[in-house]
């Protein structure tokens, strides 16, 4: 190629000295930390170089010549530039001797020829836009090189931070990947007015001593857990720092953050550690961050380590290039460590593109995601005209009626405001959000004692208008009446909020304390006295309660699609509240109102449950803690005013978490940690409800009423059950019973034989926790089969195809089969039967399942139990089945009030060693069975009598118990019958367990229990043997008979 076609030098060097990240002398190390020694620090670094040192590559001249060599045989770079672009990739990009020596000389001399290639294409573009851009990805490491501009987000292009984010920092697999990414002393172009740069990322494979699966969480031994990479690499400098900041992050559930000086240099190091798996778009999302506020980065590194901790290395400098009027690099440092904790909560919200673009802060698009969240769940949809019409027709004695009233419902909800359709308004307004904005901030920022001084305020001045004022500006600033309503609902949110911890600095997602009141009567009849909204980065929740003391237990729901997503999403609240609802009907018994918890995954969190279920409790702990820790938790602004204490236990997907919320809430200083969690292990003084069939033994009384009114041969019937062999219900219900099984179905599947289940195969799967997938086959009757979910175009032995299994098995339970007498639920999702579905168990208006005892939560509507009931169904509905867990709970709490600690631990607590519990554990289990059996017997008999004299449906008769004996407990607990002593000792004398009276005394149980838990436990006993005994509306001479 003639030397005249040489193109012109397409690199101009800023400086002819070496890379920054090139060999350097050992650093001298200065550490000054702030004043209290568990704040996120700020120190001072003496060296320049405090990074790494590459080893030396001794092949590295070889295999120069070798490269060399293949470029030259290829022709595509001219003969007299070969050597120039060699030396340029080698020498001029600071690409470390670590990647000479894992990759071959043909990969490097394609990526040299393609970046050539590139500067050529650069060079005669028609709007001179320079543009250089390499990527190569393969399993064990990746190298991107971009063009970019110092400071400047990239709002197109390829995005290769997002992309090598998901391809190895945020991936599902196992493997690990360590990143190494700085920008290159080169501008690219000839023109003085040239910015840009490039920016060269390399992702390195992990090599680990050991496997991080089998590395304690706990270790911090830096030599132990370090990449192989990193500990050749880092200097003793690093090392000492990332020794410091993991012995931090192993202990704390949000991200640790510390700021380095390096002395002489414009220039701070910002490292960020956090556990891994935490903080999904971290990365990319902390570039977009400093680049806000004019900082770029010269380097950055990701390093991972065995025991499961993240640290991001940032050194960042002002971007010299970008025009604006951007603050001091120490106070955009400052408020970027501040903004890291939205970050991790929120990696990537819905509101980016805004942020991208200046027209929003990183706070304002956080609020907006966070407001666009609560939208969905609250905005007034079904309007005042869906209640007049439910005024106008007669529900209760027209089932067609209700049958429309409930599909209107239903596409009122789902069609009219969807998620991408709000998300569309709010994008239109950024404006207003900005308003919006500053009215949350002004009412929630700490401005008293502490507050910090350097805050810059994150938006351009705004001002604070009132909440008249606010929705004056929405209304002559929006188009219509849609978007009104979805702005107005901001304003609702904003009043709704009585604390959060969103200016808390280390949190791990956002939670709001809510004032419930703002629900519409018409669709939430029973009102709510607490109210919790926490998101995160993977997950989105709620925590409902109707009494100040509540008790209920934490879900977490998953979704197998998309599609299953969207359902779950619209539902999530209402399917909270009647948890909650359902859990204060059958809390009767017991001195604790109502509560739940519900967690959604996100749809691509799917396996990150524990990360989930660990930032909902951390951050609602932010709430009901105050905090002690400057510069880690920081008071926050408390509208509510009062002193909260939750109850909380295991519910679908949490059995296995509890431990560590029990741990958590103890090393946090929660004084309440003992009884902050049931269900726990033995170990911590719990009584776990799976292995001692708390929840199944108040099932089971329900199911052998029915047989014992009917005078019912159990061992004849033949059994339907939803929840398998793995699950806690499904299990004890198959150990207890003694019914003929004909169905079951469960995660996996569907399960039938109209012959019947061989039982001792049954047991082996409940004993060993299987699901029905692990049948085995040969046990089954010629007319017995089993449809997997992932089976299609079965054919049963009637003949019948089955075109899709997950489908047979969604619907499984509303099939006329001929082979079902008895239906006890164990599990499956809310509203499983609904008005809809419910015509299908119905034929020739009779049930074709005679009896029903509802297990699991919510499993079929009441509507569609009345018409069930109407049918000729025996059914006896969740709120007063499904109460055994509760009470075993709520005697659970009562011994870790009623003892101290010391004491507690003697008498609850098993031995660490050995697993044995001690005698008093297992004599007070006994009674807490016996407690759960009578409980549910007297309201079996209560019901059965009622309906007997009334002919009220069962389901309705439950209802009516249970808001009897509730609001005749509030009516004890303020009475005078309360501060008379001799009733009162009475009272708390039979329903006090004796083993406790026995053991501790009634005076000292007076004197530890809080006397709101003793008057909750007084007027919960005396109500509910009361209204057990004479009914739901007694004489008024009745209470005197008693």
């Amino acid at each position: 190629m003639a030397d005249s076609a040489k193109p012109k030098a397409v690199a101009r060097l800023q400086s002819d000295t070496e890379s920054s990240r090139g060999p350097s002398p050992q650093p001298t190390h200065v550490s000054v930390p702030l004043a209290h020694n568990y704040t996120n620090g700020h120190r001072i670094l003496r060296s320049a170089t405090v990074g790494y040192i590459a080893p030396e590559f001794q092949g590295k001249v070889e295999q120069m010549k070798a490269v060399r060599e293949i470029i030259q045989q290829s022709s595509w770079i001219p003969e007299s530039l070969i050597d120039e672009q060699i030396h340029w990739f080698y020498q001029k990009l600071g690409i470390d001797d670590v990647y000479f020596q894992i990759e071959t000389p043909q990969v490097i001399a394609n990526q040299i020829t393609s970046l050539y290639a590139a500067k050529v294409a650069a060079s005669v573009r028609e709007d001179k836009h320079e543009e250089i851009r390499l990527d190569m990805e393969a399993n064990d490491h990746a190298i991107y090189i971009d063009t970019s501009e110092p400071g400047k987000a990239r709002l197109g292009g390829p995005r290769y931070e997002q992309r090598l984010e998901a391809k190895y920092l945020d991936h599902q697999g196992k493997s690990k990947y360590r990143v190494e990414t700085f920008r290159s002393p080169a501008v690219i172009g000839n023109s003085p007015s040239s910015k840009a740069t490039l920016r060269c990322y390399f992702v390195y494979q992990c090599i680990f001593k050991q496997k991080p699966e089998e590395t304690d969480p706990k270790e911090t031994r830096l030599e132990v857990i370090a990449d192989h990479g990193f500990w050749q690499k880092a200097t003793q400098n690093t090392k000492q720092i990332y020794q410091e900041i993991i012995e931090l992050a192993v202990n704390r559930a949000g991200p640790v953050i510390e700021v380095f000086d390096i002395e002489g240099m414009a220039e701070k190091r910002l490292v960020v550690a956090f556990q891994s798996r935490t903080a999904r778009g971290m990365f990319s999302a902390l570039s977009d961050l400093y680049h806000h506020y004019g900082v770029t980065s010269s380097r950055k590194y990701v390093e991972q380590f065995a025991n499961g901790i993240t640290v991001m290395s940032v050194y960042l400098r002002p971007a010299m290039s970008l025009e604006g009027n951007f603050p001091p690099l120490d106070e955009s440092i400052h408020q970027i460590t501040k903004e890291i904790s939205l970050l991790y909560c929120i990696p990537q919200n819905k509101f980016n593109n805004l942020f991208l673009t200046g027209d929003l802060s990183i706070q304002e698009t956080v609020y907006a995601h966070a407001s666009w969240v609560f939208v969905q769940h609250f905005l007034n949809r079904l309007g005042p005209e869906y209640a007049s019409l439910e005024d106008m027709l007669d529900t209760k004695d027209n089932p067609s009626a209700a049958l429309l009233l409930s599909k209107l419902k239903r596409r009122l909800r789902t069609e009219t405001f969807t998620p991408d359709y709000i998300l569309e308004i709010i994008q239109t307004y950024p404006a207003l959000v900005r308003s919006l904005y500053a009215s949350f901030a002004s009412a929630h920022l700490s401005v008293g004692p502490g507050f910090d001084e350097h805050y810059i305020a994150p938006a351009p001045v705004t001002e604070v208008l009132s909440d008249s004022k606010l929705q004056e500006k929405i209304s002559k600033t929006v188009a219509n009446e849609h978007d009104e309503m979805v702005m107005t609902a901001f304003r609702v949110f904003n009043k709704a909020i009585l604390k959060t911890n969103w200016f808390t600095p280390t949190k791990v997602a956002l939670s709001f304390r809510l004032d419930p009141s703002f629900l519409p009567a018409a669709e939430y009849p029973k009102p709510l006295y607490g109210m919790f909204l926490v998101m995160g980065a993977e997950f989105r929740g709620f925590h409902l309660r109707f009494r100040d003391i509540s008790r209920g237990g934490i879900r977490i729901v998953k979704s197998r699609s998309k599609e299953a997503y969207g359902i779950n999403a619209r539902n999530l609240f209402d399917e909270n509240y009647g948890l909650a609802n359902t859990q204060q009907r059958k809390n009767k018994d017991i001195p604790e109102g109502g509560s739940k918890g519900v967690i959604l995954l996100d749809p691509k969190q799917q396996d990150k449950q524990r990360e989930a279920f660990e930032k909902y409790i951390d951050s609602i702990l932010d709430l009901l803690l105050p905090a002690q820790t400057p510069g880690i938790k920081n008071p926050i602004v408390d509208l509510y005013g009062k002193e909260e204490i939750l109850f909380m236990g295991p519910d679908e997907n949490t059995a296995d978490l509890v431990n560590w919320a029990t741990e958590h809430a103890r090393a946090r200083g929660a004084p309440w940690w003992k009884s902050f969690f049931t269900g726990k292990s033995p170990k911590l003084g719990g009584i776990p409800h799976d292995k001692y069939g708390m929840t199944t033994l108040s099932v089971r009384e329900y199911v052998k009423g029915i047989y014992r009114k009917l005078d019912l041969d159990q061992s004849q019937v033949r059994k339907m059950q939803t929840g398998g062999p793995d699950g806690d219900l499904g299990s004890n219900e198959i150990l207890l019973g003694e019914e003929k099984w004909t169905s079951i179905v469960d995660g996996s599947g569907v399960l039938a034989d109209p012959n019947g289940l061989d039982k001792a195969e049954l047991v082996r799967l409940a004993k060993a926790r299987l699901m029905i997938s692990n049948y085995d086959l040969s046990k089954l009757s010629k007319d017995g089969y089993r449809v997997l979910c992932e089976d299609n175009n079965i054919t049963l032995p009637s003949g019948e195809n089955v075109p899709n299994g997950t489908t047979f098995r969604n619907t499984y339970h509303l099939r006329d089969n001929g082979m079902t007498d008895a239906f006890v639920p164990c599990g499956g999702r809310p509203e499983s039967i609904d008005l809809i579905s419910v015509s299908k168990l119905i034929k020739d208006g009779k049930s074709v399942i005679p009896y029903i005892v509802e297990g699991a939560n919510l499993f079929i509507t009441q509507d569609a139990k009345l018409r069930l009931e109407a049918a000729g169904c025996v059914l006896y509905k969740d709120a007063s089945a499904n109460k055994g867990g509760v009470t075993s709970s709520s005697l659970e709490v009562l011994a870790s009030l009623s003892f101290n600690d010391e004491d507690f631990i003697t008498n609850m607590c098993c031995d660490p060693k050995t697993g044995e519990p001690p005698q008093f554990y297992n004599e007070y289990v006994k009674q807490v069975q016996a407690k759960i059996q009578e409980n549910a017997r007297l309201e079996f008999e209560a019901i059965w009598r009622e309906h007997e004299k009334t002919g009220i449906a069962r389901s309705i008769l439950s209802d009516q118990l249970s808001w009897a004996i509730t609001d005749l407990d509030e009516d004890l607990q303020r009475s005078d019958l309360w501060t008379n002593e001799t009733i009162r000792h009475g009272v708390l004398r039979d329903a006090l367990p004796p083993l406790l009276l026995n053991r501790i005394g009634m005076d000292k149980i007076v004197e530890r229990v809080p006397e709101s838990y003793l008057r909750a436990i007084f007027g919960s006993y005396l109500a509910s043997r009361f209204v057990y005994e004479f009914g739901s509306q007694p004489s008024q001479f009745a209470f005197y008979d008693l």
